[in-house]
């Protein structure tokens, strides 16, 4: 198959520092994350200041910077799909982010599982294209290899509940039917996403640190497909906490810390 065809060489026809030069001063900790009014929140709240932008296609994509508890932390939209959302973290790479902790949305194949609960994957199933490219094929790949611990102390001083577990990585929005999602069940899978495979290929082939967590959204685990709070409407308050997680845990990381000396109130 097409797919064995893995080329180990790092360097390629066209590479991100050939379009992409290091910017002086720029955050070695990114943020992101997939849905756009989170994120405006998230810069409106730290008052973040746009520094530069990259583009993927015909988008554009602003890269802010902020100040958390004396932590500057870059802060971008990553792209949906696993294809672009690697391209605009390359660019983020070779501006000069050394680490970054990504977080969106997945469906749950575990109806136990409650709306907007943490989900931290360990492995992911490689069923789209592009980890490919930045590993020897394989059905599965390692998530998280880093921070994991750091990130669960934080879950735990909060008193989040959180699970821990395979995701299915899948191009193939519309082609996630009963029968597959059985078969994924069934090999362990507990959520499927877009993308977390291939961000765990490019982080083992650049040797970055990329940490990639969810919050439970849609679930497919049922007769009939249940949305619950996939749309960017639903739980606002309860995903500007999610995003409060991951910037705690980027002061954590940035200060080499397991907890941050500042908790913050994700009550209010």
């Amino acid at each position: 198959m097409i797919l064995k065809e893995f080329d180990k060489n790092k360097s390629a026809i066209i590479n991100a520092f050939d379009i992409i030069k290091p910017i002086d001063g720029f955050p070695k900790i990114a943020v992101s994350c997939f849905s756009k009014f989170t994120f405006d929140r998230l810069v409106n709240e730290l008052n973040a200041v746009k520094i530069t932008s990259t583009y993927i296609a015909n988008m554009e994509i602003p890269i802010y910077k902020a100040n958390y508890k004396g932590l500057e932390v870059a802060l971008f939209t990553s792209y949906v799909g696993a294809p672009g959302c690697v391209a605009v973290i390359e660019d983020i790479f070779a501006m000069g982010a050394e680490k970054l902790i990504v977080f969106g949305t997945c469906g749950v194949l575990d109806s136990s599982i409650d709306d907007c609960s943490i989900i931290i994957p360990n492995k992911a199933m490689r069923d789209e294209g592009t980890s490919f490219h930045y590993a020897p094929h394989s059905n599965e790949i390692d998530v998280n290899l880093k921070y994991v611990d750091v990130f669960e102390n934080i879950l735990n001083h909060y008193n989040l509940k959180y699970h821990i577990g395979k995701v299915w990585t899948t191009d193939g929005i519309y082609r996630e039917t009963h029968d597959k999602v059985k078969l994924r069940k069934s090999q362990g899978c507990i959520c499927v996403d877009m993308e977390c495979s291939a961000l765990a290929a490019l982080a083992q082939f650049r040797e970055k640190d990329i940490f990639h967590f969810f919050y439970a959204a849609d679930n497919l685990d049922c007769e009939e497909w249940d949305a619950r709070s996939l749309s960017n409407e639903s739980n606002p308050l309860q995903k500007d906490r999610i995003a409060t997680l991951a910037m705690e845990l980027a002061w954590c990381i940035g200060y080499n810390r397991q907890l941050s000396s500042l908790s913050v109130n994700l009550n209010e």
